[in-house]
């Protein structure tokens, strides 16, 4: 039988519905917080670096591959339009269309590493991975270093955040499955949304950070 469409999932330890809103909304809005204060001291740290050896930073990032970080770019900005339609439809009691969009949104976000995986390749295979492999013939090799230092650690470290939105949403796809939602508890879902525009927000800041310096 599915859920009375006003139903809402209550725990026990909230005394109605509005206070568990209202918990959940504060719970993420500070989660996020957090998350904005540790990528905010990696782009600063960028900045530093890139203020202080201009001229290699805009040598390394023309050794980058553009043209995947713009497809991984559109892919990204697909999965939040997903993702966001995933949202409402579950808000409306479209189940089999919300369950459809966060599948679509998942499977974004797994093309995505897939395609990151492969510039990783490329980048290996083109001496570029400091400590491993790195070669650059330029008189800035250890600058050039430096940014390559930069470059895979905030894209590693945005790559985790993309796994663990990829296992969210899978959970989502799973309760709305089994008809855990309706129009008046969404909360879950939503909730996974915001995560998931923050880890695409993130990204829209790597892309011209690593990718367009110096390109123009």
């Amino acid at each position: 039988m599915p859920p009375v469409a006003d139903a809402v999932v209550l725990s026990r330890q909230f005394d109605d519905a509005e206070q568990q809103r209202s918990a959940a909304d504060l719970g993420i809005w500070i989660f996020l917080a957090t998350e904005i204060l540790f990528f905010g001291v990696l782009f600063a740290a960028y900045a530093i670096m890139r203020i202080r050896y201009p001229e290699a930073f805009a040598v390394a990032s023309r050794l980058t591959s553009v043209s995947l970080g713009s497809i991984n770019t559109g892919v990204l900005l697909t999965s939040s339009l997903t993702m966001a339609l995933a949202v409402r439809a579950t808000k409306l009691g479209a189940r089999k269309a919300s369950i459809a969009l966060l599948s679509a949104t998942l499977a974004l976000g797994i093309v995505f590493l897939a395609i990151k995986g492969t510039e990783y390749y490329l980048d290996y295979r083109d001496h570029l991975v400091p400590a491993l492999n790195f070669s650059h013939p330029g008189p800035q090799a250890g600058q050039v270093e430096i940014f390559f230092y930069m470059y895979f650690f905030m894209t590693g470290v945005h790559s985790l955040h993309m796994i663990a939105g990829i296992c969210l949403v899978g959970v989502m796809i799973a309760m709305a499955a089994r008809r855990a939602f309706s129009t008046a508890y969404y909360t879950p879902v939503e909730l996974s949304g915001m995560y998931w525009h923050l880890v695409d927000v993130v990204w829209i800041f790597l892309y011209p950070l690593l990718y367009l310096v110096s390109r123009s």
